[in-house]
């Protein structure tokens, strides 16, 4: 089985070309299942049975796993099987008749838009000193909030992802689909005065291409972005605590709210389904009926 697991990571990589972060969750969850089976007597996946995906879900929910990553760890299952059935591993598919509990979808907290002015102006006002570390957070606080994209897509851009002329930046999403995203007038300042003043301070030798850089010059890692919006976000009175991906929920609720279509918001936020960006209407939906409720004065 160990075996087995092996030529699936190098399938998840490989093949699929999917992203070191997805191949580990992926790799983590069907190692649990590998593992639950062996404890179950199996020795080969030809052992895997639609009982033995059901116990294994069974047991997350006695261990108080949320529904949430039950249904992620139902997903990572019947992938798996697919593959093995895909692969002549398993004459049939085991996992395809297996049910998962429905994920629970909470509204995400965003920003109001003078929250996400502040933000900016709070974090533009500490980089008056002019470190390259404050002008490269305000570059990304600008471009999370202005394009609606990923961390994991922030932190990979590089210098020639960014078209000046025509304010867009070329993004790689999930499965390295590509896109084009574009960008607003503060966004392409904050960016260009990074990387004039800020970004030639903390580059060295094995900067590489990077578009954002760390305190030790090299590409800025995911946490340390998560850290910073964080961070900016307590010097904000009342506004919730989120981070890159509260940026990303925030730009997406607004852009709705200022007349933006749903295919629009789709396309640039990178979603393979309409019903994943759906999610962002109950936002709307959610502060237009908490602001009729307030203001009306038949509600």
């Amino acid at each position: 089985m160990a075996a087995v697991l092996g030529d699936y990571e190098r399938h998840l990589t490989v093949e699929r070309d999917l992203t070191p972060h997805t191949v580990r969750a992926y790799v983590a969850d069907v190692a649990g299942l590998l593992d639950h089976a062996a404890r179950l007597g199996g020795t080969d996946v030809t052992d895997l049975d639609l009982r033995t995906l059901r116990s294994w879900l069974a047991k997350q929910q006695t261990m108080g796993r949320s529904r949430t990553t039950i249904a992620r760890r139902a997903t990572a299952a019947r992938v798996f099987t697919a593959w093995l059935a895909r692969t002549g591993r398993i004459p049939t598919d085991v996992g395809a008749s297996l049910g998962s509990p429905k994920a629970h979808k909470s509204l995400p907290p965003v920003l109001r838009a003078d929250e996400a002015a502040e933000l900016v102006r709070a974090a533009t006002e500490r980089a008056d000193d002019g470190s390259p570390t404050g002008l490269r957070d305000v570059a990304m606080l600008e471009l999370l909030y202005a394009t609606g994209i990923r961390v994991g897509e922030l932190v990979g851009l590089d210098v020639d992802d960014l078209d000046r002329e025509r304010n867009v930046v070329r993004v790689f999403g999930k499965g390295r689909k590509e896109r084009t995203v574009p960008f607003g007038r503060p966004a392409a300042r904050a960016v260009d005065f990074w990387v004039r003043q800020g970004r030639p301070l903390l580059a060295v030798e094995g900067s590489g291409a990077a578009l954002f850089l760390g305190a030790r010059g090299r590409r800025i890692d995911q946490r340390a972005v998560r850290t910073m919006v964080h961070r900016r976000i307590a010097d904000v009175p009342g506004a919730p605590d989120i981070g890159p991906h509260g940026l990303r929920h925030t730009a997406a609720t607004h852009l709705l709210e200022g007349g933006a279509d749903l295919r629009s918001v789709q396309e640039l936020l990178g979603h393979a389904s309409l019903a994943t960006t759906q999610l962002y209407t109950h936002v709307t939906t959610d502060r237009l009926r908490r602001a009729y409720q307030q203001a009306h004065p038949r509600a």
